[in-house]
């Protein structure tokens, strides 16, 4: 089932959920205020859904900088926080090779080649936990 919490307007980034899967597709360059606005709306979404899970999907975006490194990070840290994991899929090689020549790790970032991988991923069991994740308090 595919909950689309709101239209977003002009500018804005939509956060679509997957069961319990938040789905969130960049395009082209994400500016400052709609950075800030994504990583508002998904940590919102976080909290008051209760998923686990955040993929979000890079394959439309042609160069990663500092600054789209450093918002991937402070997504997957702010949804770490409040118990979901973050994958990012679709990642081109020129933008891998990027990354590692600016020396960005993304720290808390899984990669998949595509969202289908990234579901699958966050569908497995967390790593060093024994089975499905615990539930939320």
């Amino acid at each position: 089932m595919i909950d689309e919490f709101s239209r977003p307007p002009t500018g804005h980034v939509p956060v679509l959920r997957l069961g319990d899967v938040l789905l969130v597709t960049l395009q082209g360059d994400l500016h400052d205020s709609t950075a800030e606005q994504l990583q508002q709306d998904i940590t919102e979404k976080i909290g008051s859904s209760g998923v686990t899970g955040v993929v979000i999907d890079i394959s439309g975006v042609e160069i990663v900088d500092s600054f789209l490194g450093r918002v991937l990070a402070e997504i997957a840290a702010k949804a770490r926080l409040l118990a979901a994991r973050t994958v990012v899929a679709g990642m081109r090689p020129a933008v891998a090779i990027t990354l590692v020549e600016l020396g960005l790790t993304l720290p808390g970032l899984r990669t998949a080649l595509n969202t289908e991988a990234a579901l699958d991923l966050l569908a497995a069991p967390a790593p060093g936990t024994a089975g499905p994740r615990p539930g939320r308090w």
